[in-house]
């Protein structure tokens, strides 16, 4: 699976994104709260996943946003073979600085829930996910996806999903923090860069002081 690249017009150059290409095998681990003592996760689909993690890491109160695959049936997904998996941000947090209903502020925020996927990337391996892991967490997120189809702010229904969390994959080693260590590769500067500099014009009051 190599993600669409619309910027070959744009930047008139040979864009390879084929550079992804692995065959090292994710972290067969499932990861929840449970895991980690004290510290709380969440986990959040809505387009590249390079995107998503460079936008979470910047949110005051996050310590750690890990790129990788959850949502699918199938076992051992890679960034080649997904199958019914999508790409997948797991969101380490500390519950004492941000909350739950916050990041689902900056999951809404950060991206066109009526969409089945973000600009450029579309498909149902970037499509908008919120993974819940107790019924609170559960309620919270169809609180705030009600709150947000009747405030008429889309034209076009939302089309997120509320799904069970079961089981995250951690991708390849080369996609974790990908925006930060490839800042001048061409998807990066014309897509990942741009997305997340324009959460960081609407919430500024949500970033780390460093951002």
């Amino acid at each position: 699976m190599i993600k669409t690249i619309f910027t070959l017009s744009l930047l008139s150059i040979t864009v390879f994104i084929g550079s992804c290409q692995s065959n090292k095998t994710p972290e067969k681990t499932a990861k929840n709260s449970s895991d980690y003592g004290a510290s709380s996760y969440a986990y959040f689909s809505s387009g590249c996943f390079w995107c998503v993690e460079a936008i979470f890491e910047r949110v005051d109160g996050v310590t750690e946003a890990v790129s990788g695959y959850s949502g699918g049936t199938e076992k051992n997904p890679t960034y080649q073979n997904l199958g019914s998996h999508a790409e997948t941000v797991m969101v380490q947090y500390d519950s004492n600085v941000v909350d739950f209903p916050t990041l689902l502020k900056v999951y809404y925020g950060s991206q066109n829930p009526t969409t089945v996927g973000q600009e450029p990337d579309f498909g149902s391996h970037y499509r908008s996910i919120i993974f819940y892991q107790n019924s609170i967490e559960k309620q919270l997120a169809e609180e705030f996806k009600s709150r947000l189809e009747k405030s008429n702010k889309y034209d076009n229904p939302v089309v997120t999903e509320i799904k069970t969390f079961e089981k995250f994959w951690k991708a390849e080693a080369y996609h974790q923090n990908y925006e930060k260590l490839n800042p001048n590769q061409a998807y990066v500067k014309s897509v990942s860069i741009p997305r997340l500099q324009k959460f960081q014009r609407s919430f500024p009051a949500l970033l780390k002081k460093s951002n």
